[in-house]
């Protein structure tokens, strides 16, 4: 098998850690595998170059953030690569632009447009593990850029996917995907395998394991991915194709979102347009809008209650304002103390009763439900904020996710 196995800041925070990885890349090379390894740097190493460049500049030019932060990676690429050579494996190490990873021009949030494998397979050719600085890649100029939060874990995918690997392993110090967060409900399970879809609303609705945006390219690039971690031989999570699991439970996991902001405008104008100037300003302001309502009032104008991430709601505070004043809003207000609790699963699609039941769930606990957002294979609702660990337990319990 071709394996690519990714390693999170925490499994190699320090020199100890990465001679562990090191053991579990040897064991894996041992077990007749060949071995992509893409590393992020070492733990808290990030944020000491960021206090560096910090200390001569409160704006340095994003490219030469670039250029500094990806030497992290580098780093850990490098002492790593230099252990497995002990240990007599060949091994060499690769930036972002050796193992071909290019990108578009955006600095410090760059995408990746293309790989180029050939450097790459030819090392593995020659017997050796490759050992790649994740995070970073090179535009069309030549110039150094990084893929922004979560890169790492994004370099992974897109070279699994490049390479045509058999399996993608992001090892993190967490051992999987469970069925809610275990601090919240002790009696949360491991799940063993989880679609792509279910998995991407699980991140966007809370669950911090993987980030969306590694989840979207493993699906489009048809890779099998595993979630693990790097302190125990437990196994992981599969993420991969709906098809490829054979038993899909009606409801897969239970996820809270407590970085929600609810605001309602009230008498919106009642004229052709007003919603779509108000969220297009809201866009443009690069706020991020969630679940929306609007009711008509019996005057004719119309309310309209819609959520934010917390670190957006001073920006649509400031778009909102401009309403105010030109009339077309009577009056505004702010709820920061909500949350969302969601309920996933693939199996909703072919199962009845399964929003009744939440509904019911939460009555019995009388907690009210603000709002409600549904798709294909989730049910999101706004509650009040006191109320979110009681509502994730609840749930749990009521669909049975811990049997």
């Amino acid at each position: 098998m071709l394996i690519v196995q990714k390693f999170g800041g925490t499994s190699v925070g320090d020199l100890d850690r990465i001679s562990n990885v090191a053991a579990r890349v040897s064991r894996t090379k041992k077990e007749g595998n060949d071995v992509i390894v893409v590393v992020s740097a070492m733990s808290g190493e990030t944020n000491k170059l960021v206090g560096y460049a910090e200390h001569f500049s409160k704006n340095p030019a994003k490219a030469e953030m670039d250029m500094l932060l990806s030497s992290g990676e580098r780093v850990t690429a490098s002492l790593l690569s230099i252990a497995l050579n002990e240990m007599g494996h060949p091994c060499v190490s690769m930036t972002g632009r050796k193992a071909g990873i290019l990108t578009d021009n955006l600095h410090t949030k760059a995408r990746i447009e293309e790989i180029d494998p050939r450097v790459m397979k030819s090392a593995l050719d020659e017997g050796k593990i490759i050992v790649v600085a994740g995070f970073q890649g090179v535009n069309e100029h030549g110039d150094v850029t990084t893929l922004g939060r979560g890169g790492s874990d994004l370099s992974a995918v897109a070279i699994a996917g490049a390479i045509e690997a058999d399996l993608c392993e992001i090892y993190t110090d967490v051992s999987g995907i469970y069925t809610t967060d275990p601090r919240i409900e002790p009696k949360a399970k491991k799940l063993d395998k989880i679609s792509y879809d279910e998995m991407l609303e699980l991140a966007s609705l809370g669950a911090k394991v993987l980030q969306n945006r590694s989840v979207e390219l493993a699906k489009k690039l048809n890779v099998n991915l595993v979630t693990r971690t790097s302190f125990s031989d437990e196994p992981g999570t599969l993420i991969t194709k709906e098809e490829n699991i054979m038993e899909k439970p009606v409801v897969s996991g239970i996820a809270l979102d407590k970085n929600q902001a609810r605001i309602s405008l009230m008498g919106v104008a009642d004229r052709p347009g007003i919603a779509s100037e108000v969220f297009t300003k809201l866009a443009n302001s690069d706020v991020n809008v969630d679940m929306i309502i609007q009711n008509k009032a019996h005057d004719g104008t119309t309310n309209i209650d819609f959520t934010v991430p917390m670190n957006d709601l001073s920006a649509a505070k400031e778009v909102v304002s401009v309403f105010l004043k030109n009339n077309d809003i009577e009056a505004e207000s702010y709820n920061d103390k909500i949350c969302k609790v969601s309920i996933v699963g693939v199996g909703m699609k072919s199962h009845t009763g399964v929003a009744a039941k939440a509904f019911s769930t939460l009555a019995q606990e009388n907690i009210n439900i603000n709002m409600i957002s549904t798709s294909e294979i989730k049910l999101s609702m706004i509650i009040d904020d006191k109320y979110a660990e009681l509502a994730v337990r609840s749930l749990h319990n009521a669909y049975e996710l811990d049997k």
